[in-house]
């Protein structure tokens, strides 16, 4: 199992690294383990909710790939300040070790 490191730029613009996690589960689960501000998570990560929203970087999303059609609608439906090619719910962003370093802010409604 590989291990990596990935960032959340939190709401108020403060940094959260979280170094030396396993490349397993969801972006969203490891946010919400250590209390991510903005992560909320509410539909527990059923890809209903909107409340993990992220925008990932340019240079990242082509290695984080695009959302899928239920991620897609869930994005236009339920959140707010989407940003096409950026947006995307962290519970669908499933870590593996060419995340490693993945830097993401955590969206404002």
């Amino acid at each position: 199992m590989s291990i990596i490191s990935v960032t959340f730029v939190q709401k108020d613009g403060s940094e959260r690294l979280l170094a030396g996690i396993p490349a397993t589960g969801t972006l969203m689960e490891a946010g919400r383990s250590v209390g991510v501000d903005g992560i909320l998570a509410d539909c527990g990560g059923a890809c209903d909710c909107g409340t993990c929203h992220v925008y990932v970087p340019p240079e990242w999303t082509k290695r984080v790939g695009p959302p899928n059609d239920i991620e897609t609608d869930t994005l236009d439906l339920m959140v707010q300040n989407f940003e096409p090619g950026r947006s995307r719910l962290s519970c669908q962003i499933r870590l593996s070790s060419e995340l490693d370093g993945l830097r993401v802010t955590v969206a404002t409604t």
